[in-house]
């Protein structure tokens, strides 16, 4: 009996042991994993749950991680111009940004030139010319429409002419003075039309408008709430209230609009192990997967590559863009902002 139990014992205890090394040499293995994983650092001006959706959907599927630093345009293209004038490499590999970021870090020489097949899919337009940065996505501000109103009215408020010559509409839309995108529409049409033009187009607005909103959703809630008939409103939050069933038709200006075009560009003077892996995820970011990464944390922005699934399957993917870039300096804002608050917001002269 004395050796069964001796026996007995043994084995449990060498079972013990096996089942103990097993463990450490299994955690052991992932300390190892987690030590050798691929990792690249991007500068990014996306939301933090965006980026955070994005690195990791990317690190689940291909085991690299992409630490986002997220900052301004200003804090981007400074900290770019340090490493781009550094006599060393720097840690940051990655961009993603606004197109007018992108537009500054390469005319600067902040940024490298990457092509590739999936880039090259992308329209000219969503691109620079020479390659230094790409667009992977875009926000167009559009007309979120109540469909109650729809139901009484035969002319479809669908551009900006028609938006004027509506009499009896109520609209919302959010403050320019409280949100970049919102601003970004009255800077975009100075740039399309003419500073005189534009704010023609907003003082016949005007007095059409119900509130001004200091939050980009607001307006869209008060859309598919019957609050307002119409709303102007960015396409991303527009989306989400489509998604949660409220009563909202999408109406895209046929005159063109605003959008607000994400990108990615390469940063000079990365490190050259880092820049192979930021190509790859730069490409990434022009996929399904992503767009579904984003979708999946109610991130509704369009995709600019016409291969994707995501793009055939979007009915509004033949948005009217304005051609010309609203790029105007802080103190030139500053001022645009100023007289639309004194002669229309506040309908001076």
């Amino acid at each position: 009996m004395r050796r069964d139990s001796l026996l007995v014992m043994t084995t449990i205890f060498l079972a013990t042991l096996i089942a103990l090394v097993s463990v450490y040499l299994s955690s052991h293995s992932r300390g190892a994993e987690r030590r050798s994983m691929r990792e690249i650092t991007a500068y990014t001006s996306l939301p933090t749950e965006a980026a955070l959706a994005l690195s990791e959907a990317y690190e689940t599927e291909y085991g690299v991680r992409v630490n986002f630093i997220q900052l301004d345009s200003e804090q981007i293209l400074k900290r770019l111009k340090e490493q781009a004038q550094s006599t060393e490499n720097g840690k940051i590999s990655l961009v993603l940004a606004e197109r007018e970021t992108l537009d500054r870090a390469a005319a600067a020489g902040y940024l490298v030139p990457y092509v590739s097949e999936k880039i090259d899919q992308v329209a000219e337009s969503f691109r620079h010319e020479s390659g230094y940065w790409t667009g992977v996505w875009y926000d167009p501000m559009v007309f979120a429409v109540n469909q109650d109103y729809l139901r009484t009215h035969l002319d479809l408020p669908n551009s900006w002419q028609r938006l004027i010559q509506q009499r009896d509409i109520r609209i919302g839309t959010t403050d320019f003075m409280a949100a970049d995108a919102a601003s970004n529409l009255l800077y975009s049409m100075i740039a399309e039309y003419g500073e005189q033009q534009a704010f023609d187009i907003w003082r016949s607005i005007q007095p059409k408008i119900i509130q001004y909103s200091r939050y980009l959703h607001t307006p869209v809630r008060q859309a598919g709430m019957g609050e307002v008939d119409l709303s102007i409103a960015v396409l991303s939050e527009t989306l989400r209230y489509v998604r949660d069933d409220y009563p909202i038709r999408v109406l895209y200006p046929t005159d063109g609009t605003s959008a607000v075009v994400f990108g990615t560009g390469v940063a000079f003077r990365a490190e050259d192990r880092d820049v192979h892996a930021a190509e790859q995820f730069a490409d990434w970011l022009l996929t399904d997967e992503a767009q579904i990464a984003l979708t999946q944390h109610s991130f509704y922005f369009l995709t600019t590559n016409p291969a994707t699934l995501s793009y055939q399957l979007f009915a509004g993917k033949n948005v009217a863009i304005f051609k010309s870039r609203p790029y105007f300096t802080k103190e030139e804002k500053g001022k645009l902002l100023d007289r639309w608050v004194k002669q229309v917001r506040l309908n001076g002269e």
